[in-house]
């Protein structure tokens, strides 16, 4: 992972409510409502729920989540008007490794 990479990722985590967000979609099924749309969280959480559990507004939630997608920590799914959201693992586990690798 470059270091432009990982400043990019720092930087998306830079605040308690991103965290937050990653957290929550650790475990979906725990931490949102049963998705009445798709029946299961396979393509992630609606950002409408995201936004819920937040409680900021939407531009705000919106721009967390684009900035964290910009970072390749979520993953998107259009269905529809709704866009859903999960953890990129893959990204999310290479920053850490190279995290613990390089500090």
């Amino acid at each position: 992972m470059t270091d432009k990479k990982i400043l990019e990722i720092t930087k998306a985590l830079s605040n308690a409510t991103r965290l937050d967000i990653l957290k929550w979609l650790k475990d979906p099924e725990t931490n949102f409502p049963p998705h009445k749309e798709l029946g299961h969280f396979n393509d992630g959480v609606c950002g409408q729920h995201i936004k819920d559990k937040s409680g900021l507004s939407q531009p705000t939630i919106s721009h967390y989540l684009s900035g964290m997608h910009k970072a390749d920590l979520l993953i998107t799914t259009r269905h529809g008007k709704w866009t859903y959201f999960k953890r990129n693992e893959e990204v999310i586990k290479n920053y850490l490794d190279t995290i613990r690798q390089r500090l």
